[in-house]
């Protein structure tokens, strides 16, 4: 079943690419996709598959993130009185490689209110600044569960 999602989101993208969502196209894409997994299949472990659909679901993750927060620091800056509580607060890692610790700070810093600040000589802790921050155990845990957990599930 994960080949075949593989397949579909390469034709998808092959759609995309080619701006023709034909249902032609389509197929054409497939039986593209189809060739192009085969002649790859032996440089992949089988769990390799279920990248694309991961790597989909943290996109979808960061595209709700971000709604929410542009809404949220829409709605805060348009009050007649501005309450904010910023704090920088220290977030402990179990992401290891570059890549992925980049990937994390990155989201953060493109989703509003939040920016990354620095991260430790050690790659243990990456400091984030937020706009409001009533718990910060809270703002910790929401990381943690949302974008490092969506990452070190894409890139295992």
């Amino acid at each position: 079943m994960n080949l075949l999602f593989t397949n579909l989101v390469l034709a998808l993208v092959w759609a995309a690419v080619t701006a023709s969502f034909s249902p032609g196209n389509l197929l054409f894409g497939f039986v593209l996709g189809f060739v192009s997994l085969w002649l790859v299949r032996h440089r992949f472990k089988r769990r390799d598959f279920n990248r694309p659909r991961k790597l989909l679901m943290l996109a979808g993750l960061f595209l709700v993130e971000l709604c929410l927060s542009a809404f949220r620091v829409a709605r805060d800056t348009l009050r007649p009185r501005m309450i904010f509580r910023p704090a920088i607060i220290a977030v402990p890692l179990d992401l290891q490689s570059d890549v992925e610790i980049l990937l994390l700070a990155n989201l953060i810093s493109l989703t509003p209110g939040t920016l990354s600040v620095d991260v430790s000589a050690d790659r243990t802790t990456l400091y984030v600044h937020a706009m409001h921050v009533d718990d910060p155990q809270h703002l910790r845990d929401e990381i943690k569960s949302g974008f490092e957990r969506a990452i070190r599930e894409a890139f295992a």
